[in-house]
């Protein structure tokens, strides 16, 4: 048979178009639509998202809301605490709190059929932390809510707290830590809760380490009592302060105390409060309250550089750096045994206003804080000699080794007014193991690499003397006209140098005699004790006008600062430089 004959090349090409068309085209209105099976109940749910975000949106409100009938919130305002949540207001700049982690806790559902279901009831986290601004800076916080479980551990705390601590660590970011209750420590009760008891974890200490040491500043307030870990984390603070109306701090409560020690009827207060923790070193400040607790941390965050990565911020100030202060001229008494008030000295140096203290209830024989020299912030160091004659006491040793530490891992230089008649002497002096807190300070101070400069403004004697002014080579120091040193005090000194010439005078020429020698030895010693002759010899770099103090420390401040910081922050930056806190 013949095959038949091939389509043309038009009939193919209309045979195609009319099944495009057949695609493409509407079907006609009476063809009946093929309706597709029901796969799953999710087409009932919003498109929007809008079940999810609403119950998003109950829950925070739920954790926002006071609940005046809770017995925890009762409680909290009764002792005239703030609530957690007034207390992030108060602190953070207005506006700036990003919170993590907000609804964190235990929610009881109810189940409305299918996949639907809506929370009834919410136990938020005992904790509330986040992001925010203080001072204009940005800073992660965490703050505890005594009113849920005295702020005991729950199932989301733990990991919330890690989570901040991570987070200031790695993004370098300042935190800041409002303790009232165990911060996350354990309860007796969370044995029941969990069917077994365990080994307490210690997981965030090690990124708190992490961040003491990269001059990542970490500030807490104490403001309600602060228990066990609580104590803890406020304690290793770079900073720490105390609301005296509120505060307390201790390992365990009066009624643990009771079965362990015997010692009843202890209140809070009496166990670990102000008194007890502000004069002892635990905690750096007294605050009046809570307000003034917030008011100190912005102060002290307001010195500080996110990180030690970078330097201190620098702010303007109105106070002239070559300002001329002619009342130092007068201040140091002429005769030693008076005295004079140190912290005059230091506030009419610095800018006006800018002196902040820190540590001012404990260590007494040593002063310590933060100021500013021509906007620039400076660590601040003294001896009191109002306290024990100045005399560098255990205390006033281990005040100061802190505070060089503190100035070392934030890359602050040192400004020092030297007054030292030495380490403190006597039974109380060794039994509380002055040399060996005295040693401890020199080594802070030979082994910390900030810039320093001293002002000698009167007394420098003994290893105490020597190790403020030789901590540096080549050394940064002026000194007084009313400058006295050496490695002893004339007296005492000057009998026991010549106590076997006297106890001749006195066998051979009778008390009189020898007291009479005494006399012309010390007159002698006095003008050898000339400033200016040790000038002559060069063993004091200059002697300077006390009013023109101000203006040669500034300068000192500036090039500090434009041409040594930087560079020692390249070196923090490579890890060439590695200061250590903790």
């Amino acid at each position: 048979m013949p095959e038949p004959a091939p389509p043309s090349t038009a009939q193919s090409a209309k045979d195609r178009l009319a099944q495009v068309s057949a695609h493409v085209s509407p079907p006609a209105a009476n063809t009946p639509k093929k309706r597709r099976r029901r796969t799953s109940n999710q087409s009932d749910l919003p498109a929007d998202y809008s079940d999810i975000l609403n119950q998003l949106e109950k829950l925070r409100t739920i954790a926002a809301t006071p609940d005046p009938k809770n017995r925890g919130y009762v409680r909290q305002k009764q002792a005239g605490k703030l609530w957690v949540r007034e207390r992030v207001d108060q602190l953070l700049d207005a506006g700036t709190f990003r919170e993590v982690g907000s609804v964190s806790g235990t929610v009881t559902w109810k189940h409305l059929g299918g996949t639907k279901e809506e929370p009834i009831d919410y136990v938020p986290s005992n904790n509330v932390q986040g992001f925010g601004k203080l001072g204009g800076r940005n800073i992660v916080f965490t703050a505890d809510d005594f009113t849920i479980r005295a702020g005991h551990a729950d199932g989301a705390l733990a990991e919330k707290t890690m989570y901040m601590e991570k987070l200031s660590y790695t993004m370098k970011l300042p935190i800041v830590k409002l303790v009232d209750g165990s911060s996350g420590g354990g309860s007796v009760s969370t044995i029941k809760k969990e069917g077994f008891s365990y080994i307490p974890p210690m997981s965030t200490f090690p990124w708190v380490v992490k961040q003491l040491n990269a001059g990542i500043p970490n500030l807490g307030a104490v403001v309600g009592p602060a228990i066990g870990l609580g104590a803890a984390r406020v304690t290793v603070c770079h900073f720490s302060v105390m609301a005296a109306d509120v505060g307390s701090l201790f390992n365990a409560g009066p009624q643990v105390v009771a079965g362990a020690t015997f010692e009843e009827g202890l209140s809070f207060t009496d166990l670990g409060g102000p008194a007890v923790h502000c004069t002892n070193g635990t905690i750096d400040n007294l605050a009046a309250d809570e307000s003034e607790c917030f008011s100190q941390l912005r102060t002290v965050l307001s010195y500080l550089p996110s990180s030690g990565d970078s330097l201190p911020p620098v702010t303007p100030s109105s106070d002239p750096v070559d300002r001329t202060s002619p009342e130092l001229r007068s201040i140091i008494p002429r005769k030693p045994e008076r005295m004079y008030d140190p912290r005059k000295v230091i506030t009419t140096v610095v800018d006006a206003g800018s002196f902040f203290e820190i540590g001012a209830l404990w260590g007494t024989t040593a002063i310590t804080g933060l100021a500013r020299l021509g906007g620039r912030p400076v660590g601040i160091i003294s001896l009191n000699c109002e306290i024990n004659a100045g005399a560098l006491d255990a205390f006033g040793s281990q005040k100061l080794t802190r505070h060089l530490k503190f100035l070392d891992i934030f890359n602050i230089p040192l400004l020092q007014f030297v007054d030292v008649p030495g380490y403190a002497i006597g039974t109380v002096a060794e039994r509380t193991a002055t040399m060996r807190h005295g040693v401890n300070l020199a080594v802070a101070y030979f082994s910390t690499t900030m810039p320093v400069f001293s002002v000698v403004t009167r007394r420098v004697y003994g290893v105490a003397g020597g190790i403020m002014l030789d901590c540096r080579e080549p050394r940064c120091r002026i000194a007084w006209p009313s400058g006295n040193w050496g490695s002893l005090p004339l007296k005492g000194g000057v009998e026991v140098g010549h106590a076997h010439e006297l106890s001749q005078i006195r066998k051979e020429k009778g008390e009189e005699a020898r007291k009479e020698r005494l006399r012309q030895l010390n007159e002698e010693y006095e003008r050898l004790m000339n400033p200016v002759r040790t000038a002559n010899a060069f063993g004091v770099e200059q002697i300077v006008d006390p009013a023109h103090t101000r203006g040669i420390v500034a300068e000192w401040v500036r090039h500090v600062y434009e041409v040594l910081l930087p560079v020692r922050v390249m070196e923090r930056v490579s890890g060439k430089l590695q200061p250590s806190f903790a």
